[in-house]
């Protein structure tokens, strides 16, 4: 019996069945090349197809030259493209899963730069846009026209290609959005003015792809319900637009937010901050009031979550796309009723959102295989296997030893501590957090799945070592935190972040915070102390707090900072401390800075690596690796990736009292 009916229950879109209501929404990779589809983008959308995915959305292809808001955006403008696509959308629906993909233009919301040179962007109107600082043109008629026109084309193509529907991006604030928004068009033409004018830029775009692509292929749009900006769109004004588009298109992709403003664009990848499944009700709403299949996203990261939407009438199909990146196999494990073995997403956009904004493939922070398929997707079982020990039950320890045992080596991991998971557990401690510890959660149920063996409560020695005889030894025991040097006078009362999260130091009631990592440390902690009634003020060495971090998840954390009244001090560094007084240089002006009336300085600074182990085991003659912070202190980010890339080469390792750091 399936665990989750509803769920797995097929859809039926005019002459498409999708297998089930999974879908894989439209997002961003960084997997083309040259604006085409290539091996890392097939082998990505491959793996979420053979986990069980119903539908997979493709990112967004550019409908028009003006619309290459990337350097890497994939481009449907000539016929060129097809055979690229093919290979795409073969390798998607060849394991049963329905393809669609994304029709685009950004409009105004455009930060490409050709040859160093920033593109002039297009707009409805003239319009400039608060969170890039754009100014576009207003569209003339004939270029409007050619636009539309591009729609169909690209459209044309993807049938071509073999896509079996296509979604018309009108979410998010961009192009189409641009249109249909009063706030942003103020055109006198036939595609301003009055709600119907406003429509018409839409409505000629189905039209043109109904004209130019097959009968028989879908035509849905992803919209915003809610752009969650004071001139932006509401709930309201999404449902009758939709209700007005209903004859249009087929489908309603549901979503939210707008690239325009810094509280919009928090929702195009919301944060751990918001609710699960937050826009569920208003999906509802809509399906109540319109006749075609609503699809709905935002924070579905669990199938029991999606199966109560399906089950109760809100939605035809929910969204899961960082559900499937954390784990791709999600849909199939959900299937099986084998939920514990799901890797939950925990919302950090650490290595999905954040990947792609900084230009960068997209993976996760959990799972670093997403987005490495060419070269993490398999792991062939060792012919040679080794005993290799692993210091440290950390991030980086846990997955090193899980795909170390899972590839068929004899592997035992020691943790000197009652517990896994290291830092992660202070991680969680702090406000929103919370879910941050499913990281530990998820990688110890890959520990035990992959048959390695576990002791905690066990300290490594060089003596210990010594005893077992491993062939490898994986040295993963992390960071700890070091309170950064600066003068210190009588009477000033100096704790570390770690102290106040932890619960070991109390503040008074007046803290300035020295952020030096601008992380979610400085923040967390200042939101911590401020919702307790401290009066806090967050001296930052960067140019905003939390500068360091994804930035959904700073937003996030300065709107709560705002509505505490926490002051943010920028360009902060930490020189003295003496009674209530602190002192500072502001980093830019080179200027001392004096903060009085002081009764505790909370320090969140850099931590010190735990590596002297390393030298006795080099002179043990045994091959040894470092990884994440015994390293060298950074994120989990970096320590999960690097416990997966030394795992997976022990084989070609294999040297004689070898070092690798």
């Amino acid at each position: 019996m399936i665990k989750f009916p509803h769920l797995f229950s097929p859809l039926q879109i005019r002459s498409v069945t999708i297998p089930n209501r999974i879908l894989s929404t439209g997002h961003d990779t960084d997997l083309g090349r040259h604006g085409l589809p290539g091996e890392e983008l097939i082998a990505y959308q491959r793996a979420r197809a053979k986990g069980g995915a119903g539908l997979i959305i493709v990112q967004v292809v550019g409908v028009h030259d003006t619309a290459r808001y990337t350097s890497e955006v994939l481009m449907g403008t000539s016929d060129d493209c097809i055979p690229h696509f093919k290979r795409l959308f073969h390798s998607i629906k060849a394991e049963g899963t329905r393809a669609f993909v994304q029709l685009f233009h950004p409009g105004r919301e455009l930060l490409s730069r050709r040859n160093g040179v920033a593109q002039p962007a297009y707009s409805a109107s003239w319009s400039p846009t608060e969170r890039f600082r754009i100014v576009p043109r207003a569209l003339a008629m004939d270029e409007v026209s050619e636009i539309v026109e591009c729609y169909g084309a690209t459209a044309r193509r993807m049938a071509e290609a073999g896509a079996d529907g296509v979604e018309v991006v009108a979410s998010h604030g961009y192009l189409p959005a641009q249109f249909l928004s009063p706030t942003v068009n103020h055109r006198e033409d036939k595609y301003g003015g009055s709600f119907e004018n406003r429509l018409r830029f839409m409505r000629d775009i189905v039209a043109s792809v109904r004209r130019q692509a097959p009968s028989e292929l879908i035509v849905g749009t992803r919209i915003s319900s809610n752009d969650y900006d004071a001139d932006g769109f509401t709930d309201a004004d999404t449902v009758s637009i939709c209700s007005a588009l209903g004859a249009d298109f087929d489908y309603f992709n549901v979503i939210a937010g707008t690239s325009a403003s810094s509280s919009g664009a928090v929702h195009i990848a919301p944060p751990m901050t918001v609710e699960n499944a937050y826009l569920a009700p208003f999906a509802r709403r809509l399906k109540q009031t319109i006749s075609k299949p609503v699809f709905v996203a935002g924070r579905i990261n669990q199938p029991q979550d999606a199966e109560k939407i399906i089950a109760q009438g809100a939605a035809d199909m929910c969204g899961m796309t960082r559900a499937m990146i954390c784990d791709p196999t999600m849909p199939l494990k959900a299937r099986e009723g084998r939920t514990e073995d799901i890797r939950a997403c925990i919302a950090c956009n650490q290595v999905c959102i954040g990947h792609a904004q900084l230009g960068l493939s997209i993976s996760c922070i959990q799972y670093p295989e997403s987005g490495r398929e060419l070269a993490f997707g398999t792991r062939p079982h060792t012919g040679n296997p080794r005993r290799v020990m692993v210091v440290g039950g950390g991030p980086a320890g846990m997955k090193a030893a899980a795909v170390a045992a899972e590839i068929g080596h004899e592997v035992t991991l020691y943790e000197s501590s009652k517990r896994l998971g290291g830092q992660v557990h202070l991680a969680q401690l702090l406000p929103h957090r919370s879910e941050f510890g499913g990281l530990v959660t998820n990688l110890s149920r890959e520990l035990e799945l992959s048959g390695a063996a576990v002791r905690l409560n066990c300290p490594v020695t060089a003596d210990v070592i010594a005893a077992a005889r491993p062939d490898v030894v994986i040295i993963a025991t992390g960071s700890v935190p070091q309170m950064p040097w600066f003068e210190q006078g009588g009477g000033n009362h100096a704790v570390l972040a770690e102290q106040v999260i932890s619960g070991e130091a109390k503040t008074g009631g007046r803290v300035v915070i020295y952020d030096w990592l601008a992380d979610w440390i400085g923040v967390g902690v200042a939101e911590k102390l401020a919702s307790e009634g401290v009066h806090v003020r967050l001296a930052v060495n960067g140019v905003c707090a939390a500068a360091s971090i994804q930035n959904y998840v700073r937003d996030s954390a300065i709107a709560c900072l705002h509505r505490f009244g926490v002051e943010t001090l920028p360009f902060m560094r930490l020189y003295g401390a003496e009674g209530t007084t602190v002192y500072f240089l502001h980093t830019a002006s080179q200027e001392s800075v004096v903060l009085e009336d002081v009764d505790t300085l909370v320090v969140a600074a850099a931590n010190r690596p735990v590596d002297e182990l390393a030298a006795s085991v080099r002179k043990l003659g045994i091959e040894v690796h470092l990884v994440g912070d015994a390293l060298t202190p950074r994120t989990a980010e970096e320590a999960v990736f690097e416990g997966l890339n030394v795992a997976t080469q022990l084989d070609s390792r294999q040297s004689a009292g070898g070092t690798h750091e």
